[in-house]
């Protein structure tokens, strides 16, 4: 199907006014394909003109226009042409759709652990004329009833609210105008939860065998909704948009959740099975208030074209770390996000296919292409960048006259910044150009002059790389740390050096920051001084300005400033003492499948790993049982031992802290460090798995298959992978996930060149979502070697290679030439 061109949409969108939609879908024919029959009332501007309409079915049965039948046979490439248009038209379209199980349309799910069936669609950016043919662009909003035929045991969820007329009969009744890729159909004998709130009715759902896993949590769910609700409302001046909200957890998803009025899908990983640490918890909460908050910025304000989709999900990113940490009893989502979410911006935005917040892509395909972290959380630091530099009260008017202009319609980003600064008073345009419009990320380096123990002269000075050399305007504080207090400065910066005379003639800080507070999108550097100070400075500073230094850390270890050695060495020290349980678990995790796994030279790596480890067991030794930290502690020391004695005999439960539960995810995590380390064979994992199956189970089954250190065990991986054609996602990405090991180097060796020989033809047959998680598992990260950038490179310069195999597979690449930049550099050092 071709891409949807900006300029086709606007042609179409002139010509078209949609009236409804009203679509009949029976699940019931098989487990292939769905019938489809979807009736469309629409004007034309221009009678007698022509148009297209979108349409990918296995089979079309019928296409009506005003009575007249056409002909099926002029479908070609998903578009069907329609020529001569009334003044007022009634289009109806009957078709076998296929069901998908790659989150392409609607996907079709049988649950091993009951059999049972659940299907749910996924219509984003443009795989709604994969369920209903449609005129399938953001502008073109209509109102959607739909009328579904099902097994008598199942329910029906979407938009509005699901009225049973009859057995294995329901019909959703007609919701608002909406978007097509905003429309929401879910469908199976999922089990239910319902309350109310400000006469809001409330409905959270999963499939039947995760239903003691929700259970559990409803309580805390619906709360967390309510709240953000509440504070939503406040925030954006405006109520609840839509006449009720469905939250679905639902199984094999490829993103996160997807947001839309009234029915809001979420990935199963947030369904707890086995004790959470908090940190899961507070992202469960954030990602919650995400899809909340789309309710308003993108169901109740739709955008006009694909390319603005980065401004609600930027949007829906600030306030849902925000409003979590307001009002929630999650205090601690900036603290995470400066740890970790942030980083996932800056790692692409220095990559060759970074691009700016605002995506300017032609066609849908670009678009989607380009939604990415940096739209996300690049958009989220660029906005809270804005609210600094105009102040939070004048963010929150620009909100509300943004809402009140465009409710129930569509707007462009052009709209939004003439709404915040009316609300400033000053003209955002040339602060936009720079942050939105612009790509890459800038460097901030403190130049401080001290005599007599006070500052003489302060700057900072502000890089660009070449290929991108724009600098910004920063709205930021200074923290200025002495032996018994500190102080901040607010200060703005713009251009390559800006003096700060706002310093001189303080006192000379033991430890100077800049960007206290993490106001900006900036890598940050650190005087002589202040560099040297760092180990007894960090734990003195806020969680947040702690988050934000760990954060500049990993990036100076992947710029190859600032040695990996160093890092985890700051590592086992931040292991003694943090209390922050979001930076335990961010800095872990980086520490050890980041800097250890990767950018540390492999001849340290068993020294290094060894030291952290001993200090997660010193710290565990005197944690209290009911210490929140407990998991999150014991998780990291099963990460980094390499004792394959003390782990199996946690797996019999002996030497465990107490207090620990060994519940199925903790056994696994166990099996699964055992499995790299050698410590099972396949017969172990089969052995475990029939003593205890379910969702969870089975896909770390998965990634101790492929971790194996045994040559039959990655040639049945590597063969699944990359020719198994009825994979479920979830046991790709496991396998996947599992292959590389840091430790087997050796034995994955023959895999490199595999990989890029053989990905060409594995990608063609995986779609681009279920593509993009499985590169990111995939790609050969640790095999840091020349020779793998020279097959690269190779790979990449053939002919025809699928977009997103070539897009992502460059930017691994780029990622690795870091890894050996870096080693390289610290090499030389010593």
């Amino acid at each position: 199907m071709p891409s949807l061109t900006r300029e086709e949409a606007r042609e179409r969108g002139s010509l078209l006014l949609v009236r409804a939609y009203c679509v009949d879908l029976d699940l019931t024919s098989g487990s292939d394909t769905f019938r489809s029959t979807t009736k469309i009332r629409f004007d034309a501007r221009e009678p007698g003109s022509e148009t297209f309409l979108d349409i990918e079915p296995k089979t079309l049965r019928s296409i009506t226009l005003n009575g007249r039948e056409l002909d099926a046979a002029k479908l070609s490439d998903g578009r069907f042409p329609l020529t001569g248009l009334d003044a007022e038209n009634e289009l109806v379209v009957v078709a076998d759709m296929s069901y998908s199980n790659e989150c392409e349309g609607l996907h079709r799910y049988v649950d091993p652990a009951d059999g049972e069936t659940y299907v749910y669609s996924f219509v984003y950016v443009d795989n709604a004329p994969r369920v209903f043919a449609c005129f399938d662009q953001p502008d073109l909003k209509a109102p959607y009833e739909f009328e579904l035929t099902v097994p008598e045991t199942w329910q029906v969820l979407g938009n509005s609210e699901a009225v049973r007329t009859g057995p294995g009969r329901w019909r959703l009744t007609e919701s608002p105008a909406l978007a097509t890729y905003l429309t929401a159909l879910v469908a199976g004998p999922y089990a239910s939860f319902r309350t109310e709130h400000n006469g809001i009715p409330l409905g959270l759902h999963c499939r039947a065998s995760l239903a003691d896993s929700l259970k559990t949590d409803v309580d805390e769910v619906f709360e967390i909704t309510a709240q953000c609700l509440d504070a939503y409302t406040r925030l954006f001046g405006v109520g609840h948009p839509f006449a009720k909200l469905d939250q679905v957890f639902v199984p094999e998803f490829s993103v996160l959740s997807l947001d839309h009025p009234g029915c809001v899908l979420l990935r199963e990983q947030y369904l707890f099975s086995s004790a959470a640490a908090d940190s899961e918890r507070e992202t469960r909460a954030v990602v919650l208030a995400h899809g909340i908050s789309l309710l308003w910025l993108a169901g109740l304000v739709t955008n006009a074209w694909w390319n603005d989709l980065w401004l609600g999900q930027s949007l829906a990113d600030y306030m849902a770390h925000r409003v979590t940490s307001e009002v929630t009893r999650f205090p601690g989502p900036p603290t995470t996000f400066a740890a970790r979410r942030k980083g996932q911006a800056y790692l692409p935005d220095q990559r060759p296919s970074t691009h700016p917040v605002s995506i300017e892509g032609p066609d849908v395909r670009t678009v989607q292409l380009e939604l990415d972290r940096i739209s996300y959380f690049k958009g989220h630091s660029a906005l809270r960048q804005l609210a600094a530099h105009i102040g939070d009260d004048a963010l929150t008017a620009g909100l509300r006259t943004y809402f009140d202009r465009h409710a129930y319609s569509t707007a462009t980003f052009a709209d939004f910044l003439a709404a915040m600064g009316e609300a400033a008073g000053t003209d955002l345009t040339d602060w936009a150009e720079k942050w939105l419009h612009t790509p890459n990320v800038n460097t901030l380096i403190p130049e401080i002059t001290v005599a007599d123990g006070h500052i003489t002269a302060a700057a900072v000075l502000q890089g660009a790389p070449d290929s991108h050399p724009v600098l910004r305007p920063h709205t930021m504080d200074v923290g200025l740390y002495y032996a018994d207090d500190s102080t901040t400065v607010r200060v703005r910066i713009d251009g390559a050096r800006t003096e700060l005379p706002e310093l001189v003639g303080r006192p000379a800080p033991v430890f100077l920051l800049l960007n206290d507070g993490d106001l900006t999108y900036a890598k940050i550097g650190f005087d002589p001084v202040s560099r040297a100070a760092l180990p007894d400075t960090l734990p003195r500073l806020s969680p947040l300005n702690r988050a934000m230094v760990w954060c500049a850390l990993l990036l100076g270890v992947q710029d190859g400033t600032y040695p990996a050695s160093a890092h985890l060495a700051l590592v086992g020290g931040m292991v003694r003492q943090e209390t922050e349980l979001s930076i335990l678990a961010e800095v872990l995790e980086q520490a050890r499948h980041d800097v250890a796994d990767r950018f540390l030279a492999p001849h340290e790596r068993p020294a290094a790993t060894a030291r952290v480890a001993a200090a997660l067991r010193e710290r565990l030794a005197r944690t209290d049982a009911a210490d929140e930290r407990l998991i999150t502690l014991f998780r990291g020391l099963v990460d980094f031992t390499a004792d394959t004695m003390e782990l199996s005999g946690w797996l019999a439960g002996d030497g465990l802290p107490p207090g620990l539960e060994l519940d199925t995810d903790m056994s696994w995590r166990i099996r699964y460090r055992l499995a790299v380390l050698g410590g099972m064979d396949t017969a172990d994992v089969a052995a475990a798995l029939d003593a205890g199956p379910g969702a969870v189970a089975e896909q770390f089954a998965a990634k101790c298959r492929a971790a194996l250190p045994e040559a039959s065990a990655k040639e049945a991986a590597w063969h699944a992978i990359t020719r198994g054609a009825d994979l479920s996602n979830y046991e790709l990405w496991s396998l996947a996930e599992g292959f590389w090991q840091p430790e087997q180097s050796a034995l994955t060796e023959p895999y490199v060149e595999r990989f890029f020989r053989d990905m060409p033809a594995a990608a063609r047959g995986r779609g681009d979502l279920v593509l993009d998680l499985l590169l990111r598992f995939l790609y050969p990260r640790y095999a840091a070697t020349p020779r793998t950038l020279e097959s690269a490179q190779r790979m990449l310069a053939l002919d025809g290679l699928p977009v997103t195999l070539r897009r992502r597979a460059a930017d691994h690449t780029h990622d690795l030439r870091r890894v050996l930049a870096a080693r390289a550099a610290w090499a030389d050092e010593g």
